[in-house]
């Protein structure tokens, strides 16, 4: 009896370590919390019996890896949850092909036809000014007249003012001192996805970033349509 005692209790520690393992091992545990754990019962066995080691220290350790654990997971749930709005991101985007947006823009791409868009004014201004900068640097100037605080729709005919067709640099001026932000309407014409997110070809602006869009839908701007 007395080697089958000790036969099992030298058994013992192995079957131990394989328990305390198999409890905190559970099916998101990293290899390396597994391998503390490990590492905590092997200094529990191997402590000097007459000086043992406070146990409150072995919690002390504990806890911090639990804290560490906690942060990996809420790091792992962050790229998760950026993933997945960039997959809703992306799924936005391509349902507003063919579909009108205003977009937030410093420039502006000119062709044959006009070019809607408007401005937002926090206060009244006498002389509102669109200003449209060419590859040469020579300016163009579309008068707005006088405006009331709030949305001020604008239309560009590029034949009426002899505008070429290509890339103008956008800008508004008032004579209040802001310089409002200046939106563009187009036809969304195709959806790019690159690793910043989705890209958006806009007819009139060119290619914009998802996150440039002010405004969705199919409604044309009050006062000219």
């Amino acid at each position: 009896m007395t080697q089958v005692n000790a036969t099992h209790q030298a058994g013992a520690p192995a079957a131990g370590n394989e328990q305390i393992k198999a409890a905190v091992s559970v099916s998101d545990a990293s290899q390396m919390e597994n391998n503390f754990v490990t590492l905590m019962v092997a200094q529990i066995q191997n402590q000097d019996p007459t000086k043992p080691v406070d146990s409150t220290e072995f919690l002390n350790q504990f806890a911090a890896m639990s804290q560490v654990k906690s942060l990996e997971n809420m790091a792992s749930l962050s790229r998760s949850n950026l993933v997945l709005l960039d997959n809703l991101q992306t799924l936005a985007a391509a349902g507003l092909v063919e579909q009108e947006v205003k977009v937030a823009a410093d420039s502006v791409a000119l062709g044959g036809g006009p070019l809607r868009g408007q401005l937002t004014l926090q206060h009244a201004s006498a002389k509102t000014v669109l200003e449209l900068t060419d590859a040469n640097g020579i300016k163009t100037a579309v008068q707005l007249g006088s405006q009331a605080p709030g949305a001020v729709p604008f239309e560009i005919d590029p034949q009426a003012l002899g505008l070429a067709p290509g890339q103008y640099r956008i800008e508004a001026l008032s004579d209040s001192g802001e310089y409002p932000k200046v939106e563009v309407a187009g036809r969304v014409t195709k959806v790019r996805v690159g690793n910043e997110g989705p890209v958006l070809d806009v007819e009139g602006v060119g290619s914009v970033p998802f996150y440039t869009i002010t405004e969705f839908g199919q409604t044309p701007m009050a006062g000219l349509l």
